[in-house]
């Protein structure tokens, strides 16, 4: 698919469902603040996102924490080779 060029950078065009208010808001804000919606679509993933991003520093252990201890099973089931005897067979 042949990309729209916007400042220099090669666009993708999104097509989304979103309520007819929220389109009503974003509609009025573009106009009073003198831009596209598609700036403020724009602005606000690139914010979203970097957000996230600042969350997802952690490590596995961290995200995974309530699942510590949830499965039974053996206790060196990550460091004991015999475990592994059968793997992918």
């Amino acid at each position: 698919m042949a990309c729209k060029y916007y400042e220099r950078v090669c666009m993708e065009i999104l097509t989304l469902k979103i309520p007819k208010a929220l389109k009503s808001k974003l509609s009025s804000h573009a106009r009073q603040k003198g831009t596209s919606q598609s700036e403020i679509v724009r602005k606000a993933l690139t914010e979203f996102f970097s957000k996230d991003d600042i969350r997802l520093n952690g490590s596995f252990v961290d995200y995974a924490q309530d699942l510590v201890g949830s499965v039974e099973g053996p206790q060196d089931l990550s460091s004991n080779k015999k475990y592994l005897d059968d793997y992918g067979r």
